[in-house]
């Protein structure tokens, strides 16, 4: 998407709320569908056909949680390597690989994740043993899972601001990495070989950052399992939450459509 299209997006769906719907009239009762693309990697090295070359990201060192992997700002549409990718990978340039086809190094497969609505507002996913392309690819080579994979999810994302506090949040819990961006924005840092941990951002969070309340912005979920032996992957999130766009409407069909449905609930009001 272009940042021009962007901002014609955000631009017509704020002004749904000057037509009365609001973002929660954007909801998506019951499951909303984060889709992406998961990369394997091998560990250790593959030869023949399938022929892999293990990088020493994959079943190689411990460092615990290490923050400032990655950029504040993604960069067409990845994450860049940050100050402290020392720290916590074997170098930039192997890190460049994970969340890109990489012949040699890596295999993709397209893979979706659904955030169930549980309580009215809440979604969550949540998996203690999050091992989603166990026997594809290049296998699990002689282990029970397939322990060394990536993951980027695209979706969504948008906040009612119903109060100065923070009323609106989304949580993670897991191991490995994980990076969260709106908008581009890095908003969770939770890089490294490590157990499962914490964190989260609120609505607050997101106004630091320049967003604004009633308007779709971009999520991208950069996730890495590189170790075994265990693999979870947990999210709880009282923002509002959509499936990424399956192509963007000229602006001025857009807001024709947009004008339209306005007139449809203006309908419905004056009949309640």
């Amino acid at each position: 998407m272009t940042s021009m299209q962007r901002r014609y997006k955000q631009t017509a769906l704020a002004s749904l709320a000057l037509i009365g719907l609001g973002v929660s009239s954007l909801s998506f009762a019951g499951t909303v569908t984060l889709t992406g693309t998961i990369r394997d990697f091998c560990a250790p090295s593959i030869t023949g056909p399938s022929a892999c070359t293990q990088l020493s990201d994959f079943e190689g060192a411990i460092p615990g949680v290490v923050t400032g992997m990655v950029g504040s700002t993604l960069s067409s549409g990845l994450p860049t390597a940050g100050a402290s990718i020392g720290a916590g990978a074997s170098s930039a340039a192997n890190f460049a690989k994970w969340f890109v086809d990489s012949p040699g190094f890596n295999l993709s497969t397209p893979t979706s994740l659904a955030l169930t609505e549980g309580p009215p507002g809440t979604y969550t996913y949540s998996n203690g043993s999050f091992f989603p392309i166990d026997g594809q690819l290049y296998g699990d080579q002689g282990r029970s899972h397939n322990y060394h994979f990536t993951m980027h999810l695209e979706g969504q994302v948008a906040f009612s601001d119903p109060t100065a506090g923070a009323d609106r949040s989304f949580s993670f819990t897991g191991d490995d990495d994980l990076w969260i961006f709106v908008d581009g924005k890095l908003m969770m840092d939770l890089g490294g070989v490590h157990g499962a941990v914490s964190g989260s951002f609120t609505e607050e969070d997101l106004k630091a950052q320049g967003l604004v309340a009633g308007t779709l912005y971009d999520l991208d979920i950069f996730f890495a399992e590189r170790h075994t032996s265990a693999s979870s992957f947990a999210i709880t999130t009282t923002l509002e939450v959509a499936a990424p766009p399956s192509g963007v409407p000229e602006p001025t069909t857009m807001l024709l459509s947009l004008s339209a449905l306005g007139a449809l609930f203006a309908r419905r009001r004056q009949r309640s």
